[in-house]
């Protein structure tokens, strides 16, 4: 259960550094990654029976993932669409369009190759997720990173400087839902299945591995998003496992998760208020 539950915390890892761009980034709630989640793992499952290898077939799971961020950009930026609502509608089409890529709910993928091959899951999984986590960072590190940075700290000051925001929402929400989609392949690939309700609740489990991640690390500056996403992950994943191993029912994982969510939130919250009132009362002896 432990290694199962590492695999998979990994594999959420590079979901949470996907949802990092839009909830902490840009200060945007995309709902649509519960839909380009499982479309990942079914574009997966297309390519690889239409013969194509699997590691090109997890590339193009995170290529034309993208384009449900595309989506998402054209409903809230071009129609005037709600975020939230933006996302989920763009749900809501994706889980018709999984359907018809593959022509059913439930596609099998025992019988054919997987880009672990006959080395050890967590062994590719870690390096998966090294080499996608030293990616983000140099992006960040780019002109464009800096921009979409700033995009979300201040809107009115990235358009005083000339450049147009809506562009870096755009470059944010694709690149947000392609690894979110590869994070869906790799799910299928681990599990030897793409299913149609994968991704249900899925946003809970980005949520928490940030949150999770933030909480433990809030007061480390050096440490990076990307690395506090990727041990949030492996961390929520751990503690799911634990509360089974106590005797919980795998029915009960949904609840856990939104608990988990609970308890970090709330214990940053008052965490918060906390500062400020000693902050208050600091000033008021001070005066």
């Amino acid at each position: 259960m432990f290694l199962s539950s590492l695999e998979q915390g990994l594999i959420f890892a590079i979901l949470a550094m996907g949802v990092f761009i839009t909830y902490k980034i840009l200060d945007f709630p995309d709902l649509s990654v519960e839909g380009s989640f499982p479309f990942g793992a079914f574009i997966l499952a297309k390519c690889l029976t239409m013969g194509l290898d699997p590691f090109t077939s997890t590339i193009l799971s995170f290529l034309i993932g993208t384009l449900t961020g595309l989506i998402t950009y054209v409903l809230h930026i071009k129609l005037k669409i709600a975020p939230i609502l933006s996302g989920i509608l763009t749900m809501t089409l994706l889980y018709s369009i999984n359907l018809r890529i593959n022509g059913k709910s439930n596609v099998a993928l025992f019988s054919y190759k997987t880009i672990f091959g006959n080395i050890e899951p967590l062994i590719v999984l870690i390096i998966v997720c090294i080499l996608t986590k030293i990616a983000m960072d140099l992006f960040l590190k780019t002109e464009i990173g800096y921009a979409l940075i700033a995009t979300g700290d201040n809107e009115k000051l990235i358009q005083g400087l000339g450049h147009n925001s809506d562009k870096y929402k755009m470059i944010g929400l694709m690149l947000s839902n392609g690894l979110v989609a590869m994070s869906g392949a790799l799910m299928a690939q681990i599990q030897g299945f793409a299913d149609i309700g994968m991704g249900t609740s899925i946003i809970v489990v980005a949520l928490a591995s940030i949150v999770v991640g933030d909480t433990f690390f809030k007061h480390s500056r050096k440490l990076k998003g990307t690395t506090r996403a990727i041990i949030g992950a492996v961390v929520y994943k751990l503690i799911g496992a634990l509360a089974i191993d106590l005797g919980l029912s795998p029915n009960d994982l949904k609840a856990i998760s939104a608990i988990i969510v609970i308890v970090f939130l709330s214990y940053n919250n008052f965490e918060i208020g906390k500062m400020i009132t000693d902050k208050v009362k600091g000033g008021k002896v001070n005066a």
